[in-house]
């Protein structure tokens, strides 16, 4: 069958249709200005340049393909670009999504009546924002249910995609599954704490300056490598219940002074803390962490990846790539 990943320049689309590909699945992917090198990718897999703001682009190549399975991961994803640039963020995450539903519309009105995928839109844990900050003790597991209070534009936009896509569930019966992910990371990715502790870690092998500039050190996340994530997404596409919301989520919660001491372990040596101004928010949640029981009760998902794992792959790909 046909599958549609949108966003598939970033690093978690790059590895879902690699993935896909290797399952021997028929699967499009869509970029722009992508976050990772395209060119890694095996040229077997199609991918085209598609402005998801842009409707007819998405239109053509969903009258085209008409995929059974569309992965919605075309997203402006960073909470701090956000402040910079709120505009392209909501203008992105919002009406990027709307493009793709109306797609599917149109496919049903002009050329296949009975044209029925099930769409994965990729939302965020983000969208809880405060909620996270009042949960105390074993209630830091963020259920489903719990209130969105997103604490910057990105969290807001997502919010808004989540939200379009229920709408569109309940109006034009369009299947779809609302994935709130929380933290991952991986090779490939950028601009995340472990990328970039990482990345940074590599650089101080090569040069031998141990030193490491870093943010709140005291922050909690639950980090789940993007292996596990892309698992989920994809049972989500095959068991998940149409119109629900998933948490996707680590159920370890690390300090990132936890990830320090990870890769102090890996590299043999001690790293020199520089915490930078410039990498502390102005408001951060306490603790992102999400109860994923529902997505182990529908889809029989497990989290497989240890943190050391991601880690030890992570370096290797920054000593590679470097």
């Amino acid at each position: 069958m046909n599958i549609l990943v949108t966003g598939a320049g970033g690093m978690v689309g790059s590895h879902m249709v690699e993935l896909l590909n290797e399952k021997g699945e028929n699967v499009i992917g869509t970029y722009y200005k992508p976050t990772t090198n395209i060119k890694e990718l095996p040229e077997q897999i199609k991918m085209l340049e598609c402005d998801v703001r842009y409707a007819p682009s998405v239109e053509k190549i969903l009258l085209e393909y008409q995929p059974e399975q569309i992965y919605h991961l075309a997203a402006q994803s960073y909470p701090t670009v956000s402040w910079e640039r709120p505009y392209e963020t909501i203008d992105t995450n919002i009406n990027g999504t709307i493009a793709v539903f109306e797609a599917v519309k149109k496919v049903k009105l002009f050329k296949n009546p009975e044209y029925d995928p099930v769409i994965v839109v990729a939302c965020s844990s983000a969208e809880y924002g405060e909620t996270l900050n009042q949960l105390e003790g074993d209630e830091i597991y963020v259920r489903e249910t719990a209130e969105l209070k997103p604490l910057h534009p990105y969290g807001v936009s997502k919010v808004g995609q989540d939200l379009i896509a229920f709408q569109y569930y309940m109006n034009d019966h369009i299947r779809c599954i609302r994935a709130r992910i929380f933290n991952s990371t991986g090779t490939r990715k950028v601009n995340d704490v472990t990328s970039d502790f990482t990345y940074r870690a590599v650089r101080a092998e090569r040069s031998g300056i141990y030193e490491l500039r870093t943010g709140n050190l005291e922050t909690r996340r639950a980090i789940m490598d993007q292996r596990d994530l892309v698992n989920a997404l994809m049972l989500l596409a095959k068991k998940g219940t149409p119109g629900e919301a998933y948490n996707i989520s680590s159920e370890h919660i690390y300090k990132m002074s936890d990830i320090v001491e990870m890769i102090e372990k890996q590299i043999g040596h001690s790293l020199k803390i520089n915490v930078d101004a410039a990498l502390l928010r102005p408001t951060d949640e306490k603790v992102i962490v999400g109860d994923v029981s529902k997505l182990k009760r529908d889809t029989g998902w497990k989290q497989e990846i240890s943190m050391e794992q991601t880690i030890a792959d992570m370096l290797q790909y920054w000593r590679q790539h470097l």
